[in-house]
């Protein structure tokens, strides 16, 4: 052995030596070093200086014992996780530095199942199945682990360009160890994987080689003849009927293939998954950018353009306006265009809602017709000037949102009245005088007076008021006369109206919902009775009136989201009292008109009336009901009370789209459904009608 040899593993025998006697790594038991003798060195050996050369030469040695060893001869801090159990064999047959013998000792580690999580400047040796949970280093970029140990364990975000982070997870995931995991952070396209340093170098080469364009860059074709917005739908169509990009990838939008019509330079924007799928697009384009027989094929400068949401007889009056007003269309004035009918919506977005009136008959004059039958425009124009006009109705054939108006509308109402009065008659004299006198008190008319119930007593048909009465009869010639009378009254009546009407209307445009009757009012009559004849010939002119509840709204959206609601609200009923009144029914009515904003899905109060009333009446002997306690023998009294709160509210939903329409009407139907299975009748075995009517369950989704 040459002389240099020697001294090398003399020192690193004289290392382990050293730390045998000093009892640093522990106590007793040599035979942690294995049945191989050591090299023997004097006692006056220098102590070993940390950093120098070692051989290894453990043998079914206890993990604890070994970790202990290491962390002396590295200068780390380990700690040994109790779970961490067994004995390992650590041999090298030449020298070598601490730090080829610690990743050495991670290598030994990681067969047996176990690693080294390092957090905070402390070594954690623990099963590997737990390592992911317990920390350790964290890199974005592959310089984090170029300089790592290859079994130490790292966690390394890999960020993606081109591929898809889902699509590599099936590639990657055989290639890492069953206890560390794969995970995707879609919003940024990455991996987060945790493993062995020397496995994640490897694994960021693989994907560096998969990480890829998947689609060509993007490419711009002008049209010669064809328009680009009737052009892309169709292209795009035959492109997805060929055959999708990669297999297996169908899902993906990186390898869908993209057209987008750019109308101001009657373009395509064309991105393809791969040349190949590029070419085919570049070859159907110019197979369909063909031009016509003559200037237009046998329609000429002649366009039907078939609209999707706008009212077409609204918005050729639109479009005829802008172009007299830009000079397009000189030789049409505004006065050309058809007057709107009464009540139609002019405005300038051209679509409107249902107006009988203008869809009756096509538009006539100027560049622009409308045909009613398709809701159609046809127009008259170059092919420059047709790309401008179908570009300003592709804006406004848009699908306009819808506004569902949940109301709420409370009335609340007290009643409370209270009647008291003691009267009394009684007559002065005898029979047969020449004068006789009558004194006493009478309030009030009909069953309340005393005089008419004294009167309807001699006659047999007695009627007295409501409430308690009290009354004395005096027998007054063999006649039983009423001679004192006291009544006590006290009532209440309270009410709570509650009415919750929705509507379902498209922005901008009006809705009503009225409920309630059809109540007749006599507005005139006559009655023949000065024919010769004798004979009569009455008739009544009446007119029919809606009363109950009736509620318009037309709701405005406006860019940031909030509502605009015009309202008009109207309660009325009638007078219960006057419903058969000789000169026609009292109706009651409650009003309220108004412009509000409120925030999508919010509540707002309208307003509310709040009335109340109070009446009191009192009937006395003057004087005499002035008089303490003794008073009340000489009067009548009435008082009444009467409340009424009436509040309305509003929650405007905005709706803009078909699937937000379809969940909305589904739960209302739902709702109904449900209520009307709460509504069955009880089973009876004598009655032969056992159940009601129930819509039926809506469809299974496909």
């Amino acid at each position: 052995m040459p002389h240099h040899h020697r001294s090398t593993r003399l020192r690193a025998t004289t290392i382990a030596m050293h730390l045998i006697a000093a009892g640093a790594l522990w106590t007793g038991t040599i035979g942690l070093f294995g049945t191989q003798a050591l090299a023997q060195t004097s006692p006056n050996t220098p102590a070993a200086k940390r950093g120098e050369p070692i051989t290894l030469n453990f043998s079914n040695a206890e993990v604890e014992a070994v970790a202990r060893t290491m962390a002396t001869l590295t200068g780390r801090n380990v700690v040994v996780d109790p779970r961490v159990k067994g004995t390992m064999t650590l041999v090298s047959d030449s020298p070598m530095s601490p730090a080829r013998a610690y990743n050495h000792f991670l290598a030994v580690l990681r067969t047996m199942g176990y690693t080294v999580v390092q957090t905070d400047g402390l070594d954690k040796v623990v099963p590997e199945a737990d390592a992911k949970l317990l920390g350790g280093s964290v890199t974005s970029t592959d310089s984090g682990t170029a300089n790592a140990p290859g079994n130490q364990l790292v966690t390394q975000i890999i960020k993606l360009q081109f591929e898809n982070a889902n699509n590599l997870v099936a590639v990657l995931r055989p290639l890492i160890n069953p206890n560390n995991p794969i995970n995707v952070n879609p919003a940024t396209n990455s991996l987060v994987i945790t493993d062995y340093a020397d496995n994640l170098r490897r694994l960021s080469r693989i994907v560096a080689a998969l990480d890829v364009p998947n689609a060509t860059d993007v490419e711009v074709i002008t049209l010669k003849n064809a328009s680009a917005t009737d052009l892309a739908p169709l292209v795009l169509r035959l492109m997805e009927s060929s055959g999708g990009g990669a297999t297996g990838a169908a899902a993906d939008a990186s390898f869908k293939t993209t057209v987008v019509p750019e109308p101001r330079s009657n373009a395509l924007i064309v991105r393809a998954a791969n040349q190949a799928r590029l070419a085919l697009a570049r070859s159907l384009i110019e197979r369909l950018d063909q031009p016509t027989a003559g200037s237009n094929g046998a329609a000429g400068n002649i366009y039907v353009v078939y609209l999707k949401n706008a009212n077409a007889t609204q918005l050729a009056t639109t479009l005829r306006a802008a172009m007299s007003a830009t000079g397009a269309g000189s030789a049409l004035t505004a006065s050309a265009a058809p007057a709107a009918p009464a009540g139609g919506n002019t405005s300038s977005t051209g679509t409107g809602g249902s107006n009988l009136g203008a869809v009756a008959t096509p538009s006539t004059g100027g560049q622009i017709q409308a045909d009613p039958a398709t809701n159609s425009l046809i127009i008259t124009a170059s092919e420059p000037q047709y790309r401008q006009l179908r570009a300003v109705i592709d804006k406004l054939d848009a699908r306009r949102a819808q506004v569902f108006v949940e109301s709420l509308i409370a009335e609340v109402s007290a009643d409370k009245a209270a009647e008291f009065g003691i009267q009394w008659q009684g007559a002065l004299g005898n029979a047969g005088d020449s004068a006789v006198g009558v004194l006493g008190t009478n309030f009030g008319s009909g069953g309340s007076n005393i005089i008419s119930l004294a009167t309807a007593g001699a006659s047999g048909t007695v009627s007295p008021a409501k409430g308690l009465n009290l009354g004395v009869a005096n027998r007054t010639n063999g006649v039983y006369v009423l001679g004192f009378l006291a009544r006590f009254l006290e009532s209440t009546g309270s009410g709570n109206v509650l009415s919750t009407p929705n509507l379902l209307t498209l922005d901008n445009e009006e809705a009503k919902i009225v409920i309630g009757q059809n109540v007749p009012f006599v507005t005139g009559q006559f009655t023949n009775t000065g024919a010769s004849t004798g004979s009569v010939n009455p008739f009544q002119t009446i007119e029919r009136k809606d009363v109950g509840l009736t509620l318009k709204v037309k709701p405005q959206i406006s860019e940031n989201g909030t509502i605009k609601l015009a309202i008009y609200q109207e309660v009325s009923s009638v007078l219960a009292s006057t419903a058969s009144a000789a000169n026609g029914p009292t109706t009651n009515k409650r009003t309220i008109e108004s412009n509000v904003l409120v925030e999508d899905g919010a509540v707002v109060v309208l307003g509310g009336l709040l009335q109340d009333e109070y009446a009191g009446n009192q009937e006395k002997v003057p004087g005499l009901a002035d008089v303490p306690w003794f008073g009340n023998l000489f009067k009548s009294e009435s008082r009444s009370r009467k409340k009424t709160n009436l509040m309305v509210f509003l929650r405007p939903v905005v709706v803009r789209d078909a699937t937000a329409t379809q969940a909305l009407s589904n739960e209302r139907y739902e709702q109904m459904r449900s209520t009307q299975q709460n509504a069955q009748p009880e089973p009876s075995s004598t009655m032969p009608v056992n159940e009601a009517p129930v819509l039926p369950g809506l469809p299974a989704k496909p």
